[in-house]
């Protein structure tokens, strides 16, 4: 009797769990720094304007957070990994920025429906186990007519081709989709296409700027969650294996010669307008 086979069914509540201490390990922070950029050109694109209620979600340490800030926006800004918000109002605070910082999970949002003009998520909503449910929360606190902006690691892109060399060595949970899928203008459509009155993607290029590939490993290896805990996962072969595969993918991306590292990582730029 050929036996009937089923669709995997992840268990969320246990990855969101293992999630939330991936992004715990090491310090995102240090190199969430060197992404500021991103939540510029994001806040930019949102066309965030002084006065307007502004919710960045799974902000890390505050890129987009700082930039509507900087733009007299009222911010809210949440994580649900406390110590990296408290990275984010230390950089508020040196700049003297008024934010409001809150732990919150960005599948159950502690907010009122449509308490807020945009919400931002520069490389973090994506992460989310549940990406239905994420999408969902995201529209239902951005008021009809505001504005729900987004930067998202396409799957061509470097870190998306990262994520691959990754998941061979420590596969990821059975029957999780891949956080890539954010980076598709496809799956943004299924996302947000029906309550969208218009979704605008826009492919841009970030500079990963290191020494050496061997720096960058170095600084990935120490401070990046998914990378530190990949490592952390593997035996000694393991772990060489690993390190061999993702120095050939940077040496291969490295547009600067021998003498420096220099990286461009493609990314989705969203901006949703809701119906």
């Amino acid at each position: 009797m050929t036996p009937v086979l089923t669709p995997t069914t992840p268990d969320l509540a246990a990855i969101k769990q293992r999630q939330q201490a991936t992004w715990a390990s090491g310090d995102f922070a240090v190199i969430g720094t060197t992404l500021q950029i991103v939540g510029e050109l994001l806040a930019e694109a949102a066309d965030v304007r002084a006065g307007e209620r502004v919710l960045d979600v799974a902000a890390g340490n505050g890129n987009a957070t700082l930039a509507a800030a900087r733009r007299f926006a009222d911010v809210t800004s949440t994580d649900y990994v406390p110590a990296l918000l408290d990275k984010g109002a230390a950089r508020a605070s040196a700049e003297q920025l008024q934010v409001r910082f809150q732990v919150a999970d960005a599948e159950a949002l502690p907010f009122a429906d449509a308490g807020f003009d945009v919400v931002l998520s520069t490389f973090g909503a994506m992460f989310a186990p549940d990406q239905a449910r994420v999408a969902a929360e995201l529209l239902r606190v951005v008021r009809p007519g505001g504005r729900i902006g987004l930067a998202n690691w396409t799957p061509e892109g470097f870190i998306g081709r990262l994520f691959k060399i990754v998941g061979a060595h420590v596969p990821p949970p059975a029957g999780l989709p891949s956080p890539a899928l954010w980076g598709t203008e496809a799956h943004l459509d299924r996302l947000f296409g029906a309550q969208a009155a218009s979704l605008q993607c826009t492919r841009r290029q970030f500079q990963f700027r290191y020494r050496s590939a061997a720096h960058w490993l170095q600084v990935f290896r120490d401070y990046y969650g998914p990378t530190h805990k990949a490592f952390a996962a593997l035996d000694a072969a393991g772990r060489q294996a690993l390190e061999r595969d993702v120095t050939r993918l940077l040496e291969q991306s490295n547009t600067a010669g021998p003498a420096s590292l220099v990286i461009p990582a493609e990314y989705l730029e969203v901006v949703v307008v809701k119906r």
